[in-house]
């Protein structure tokens, strides 16, 4: 977090004489002029975006009258630093360091109680005021983190397809636009097309055009494309899944892919879409069974509480032109499930 001491203006930049570590106005560095009227006040995450959390560290902005709140890191970080800005009436950057999530250009908060377990959206006044990714440091953080990304990228677009299709409202509250919607399905598009090779880099700690890609798929395009054209099932499956304390040390990508492959079967999906779906996550390392979120053992009675959570009256889930029901959720996702171990049983058999 920082707070600006005194305005801070510097003179013309000449271009020519610019360092790696400086600017150099007429050729006289400005970092100590900076260094004058910026005060740094660092406080570190406590690994919830929660109502308890935001509270503390909006306490923490206000007692150092900070200007501007920049979250450094994952999508819990992120939103709790929106949250943050909003209370404390200051400016928002977000420098993520892993692309988890869309959550970086966004208006949206997600809050969880301090145990991990959804509780609401918020919506922000205004999306972050700078959003600034470097896929050098996207490149060495874990694979998992960007696969997860892709996880939740691919729900964009299925996502604002249902919205389209029934005119539910997107995330701010209007129909969606064409530009909208094709951002979302370009999101789809590229992380089909370049997820493959994306993971690849990642996993070499390198950075190639896929992997710019990906991530820009991951952050921008999913981040536009489902406040322009809204959410439904595969989000509102999150939600629920995260009432089984089994399911909180997966990540959100993670669970929202199989809100996705459930949302196939609820929606009436063709079955070459379906296997397309399936192909792409397990080539990339998504989950496409409930085990992979922790859940090999789950009850019936636990994943009705899932549904049961993904179908409450403010959910997305009711974008859906199709009936909507615990029941058939429930359904889709023992059928998203099956359909994923009997998928793996016959590559079994047959390698």
């Amino acid at each position: 977090m920082f707070t600006l001491r005194r305005p801070f203006l510097s003179l013309p930049i000449q271009r020519n004489t610019l360092s790696q570590n400086h600017f150099l106005p007429r050729g006289r560095p400005v970092t100590p002029e900076w260094q004058k009227c910026l005060a740094v006040t660092v406080e570190r995450f406590g690994g919830e975006c929660s109502e308890r959390e935001i509270e503390r560290l909006t306490a923490v902005a206000r007692s150092q009258k900070c200007d501007v709140i920049v979250g450094i890191g994952g999508g819990k970080i992120i939103d709790t630093a929106k949250a943050v800005g909003r209370a404390a009436g200051a400016r928002v950057a977000i420098v993520p360091t892993i692309a988890s999530t869309d959550a970086p250009t966004s208006a949206v908060a997600v809050i969880y109680t301090d145990d991990g377990v959804f509780v609401r959206c918020d919506f922000m006044p205004r999306n972050p005021d700078l959003v600034l990714v470097d896929t050098r440091v996207i490149a060495e953080a874990p694979v998992r983190f960007l696969v997860a990304g892709m996880g939740d990228a691919l729900a964009t677009w299925f996502e604002a397809e249902s919205c389209r299709l029934a005119y539910a409202p997107n995330q701010c509250g209007g129909v969606g636009t064409l530009a909208g919607y094709a951002l979302a399905r370009l999101c789809y598009d590229t992380i089909l097309e370049y997820g493959v090779a994306a993971r690849t880099a990642c996993q070499e700690k390198v950075v190639t055009p896929a992997l710019n890609h990906v991530v820009e798929a991951n952050t921008l395009l999913s981040g536009l494309g489902f406040e322009s054209g809204g959410l439904a099932t595969a989000h509102s499956i999150h939600n629920g899944l995260t009432q089984l304390d089994a399911t909180h040390s997966y990540l959100h990508g993670e669970k929202v892919a199989v809100g996705v492959l459930a949302g196939l079967f609820l929606t009436d999906r063709p079955s070459h879409l379906i296997r397309n779906v399936y192909d792409f996550c397990e080539s990339v390392g998504l989950p496409i069974v409930l085990q992979d979120i922790g859940l090999g053992d789950v009850s019936n009675d636990d994943l009705r509480r899932v549904a049961e959570a993904a179908c409450a009256e403010e959910e997305t889930i009711h974008h859906e032109s199709c009936p909507v029901s615990p029941d058939a959720v429930l359904a889709a996702l023992k059928t998203a499930d099956r359909f994923g171990r009997e998928r793996a049983a016959r590559q079994s058999a047959g390698a």
